[in-house]
C-alpha cells in the first residue's frame, strides 16, 4: 500500500508541473520591472524543494528513511490514504485555478512584471493567495500520503516558514505598486481562507 499512495503523491506533482509548465514559459517572456528576491526567498524555496519532493522521493524509492516510518494498521492506513488523495486533488485543483485566474501575472518569485494587473475576479475574489492555500493543502495530503515521520510531515515544516515570512514581503510589494486598490482589496479577502474570521 505504501507504493500505490507514493505513486498518488508522485502523481499529483506531475500534474502540477504539467499545469505550471506554459504559465512559466509566458512569464519568462515578459520584461520585470521590479525584483525582490533575496537570500531568503532562495532558502525557503530550496526548503519547500527539499520538503515536497527530494525527501518523498527518497522515501519512496530507497529504504534510507524507513527508520522514521509509524505504524498504521492496515484499514486506518487505507483511509488516511483516501482522505490524502482526496485532498491531494483539492490541491492540484487550487493550484490550477490560482494559476488560470492569475495568467500572465503569475510568479514563483516576488517580481512584478511590465503587464502586470491586480487580478481580484475568480478564485481571488474571496483568497488573497490560493497557492500558498494550495501548499497548505498539499502538506496535509503529504502527511495522510507519507505515513514516515520525516517524509510525511517535511512537507509542512518547509511550508510554514515560507507562508510566515514571504507572504508579508509578498504583500509589501504588493501595496507598493497597486496602492490603495489592494489595501482595499486586503479588507474584502482573506489570506487563504475566506475572510469570515478577519483572516486579513
Amino acid at each position: 500500500m505504501k507504493r500505490i499512495f507514493t505513486i498518488i503523491y508522485f502523481a499529483g506533482m506531475i500534474a502540477e508541473i504539467i499545469i505550471r509548465t506554459p504559465y512559466d514559459r509566458q512569464r519568462r517572456a515578459i520584461p520585470k520591472v521590479d525584483q525582490r528576491i533575496s537570500r531568503v526567498e532562495r532558502g525557503l524555496f530550496g526548503g519547500i524543494s527539499l520538503g515536497m519532493f527530494g525527501l518523498p522521493l527518497i522515501y519512496g524509492l530507497t529504504t534510507w528513511l524507513d527508520g522514521a516510518n509509524y505504524p498504521v494498521s492496515k484499514r486506518a492506513r487505507g483511509r488516511l490514504g483516501a482522505i490524502g488523495t482526496a485532498l491531494l486533488g483539492v490541491s492540484v485543483w487550487l493550484f490550477w485555478r490560482a494559476h488560470r485566474d492569475l495568467g500572465t501575472n503569475w510568479s514563483p518569485s516576488l517580481e512584478i512584471n511590465k503587464s502586470q494587473t491586480l487580478v481580484t475576479n475568480g478564485i481571488y475574489r474571496t483568497i488573497r493567495h490560493p497557492m500558498y492555500a494550495s501548499q497548505m493543502v498539499w502538506s496535509i495530503a503529504q502527511a495522510l500520503l507519507l505515513h514516515n515521520w520525516i517524509a510525511g510531515l517535511a512537507g509542512l515544516a518547509s511550508f510554514l516558514p515560507l507562508y510566515i515570512l514571504r507572504v508579508p514581503d509578498e504583500e509589501r510589494m504588493m501595496l507598493d505598486y497597486f496602492g490603495d486598490d489592494y489595501r482595499a482589496y486586503c479588507e474584502q479577502t482573506g489570506r487563504i481562507l475566506p475572510a469570515l474570521r478577519g483572516d486579513r
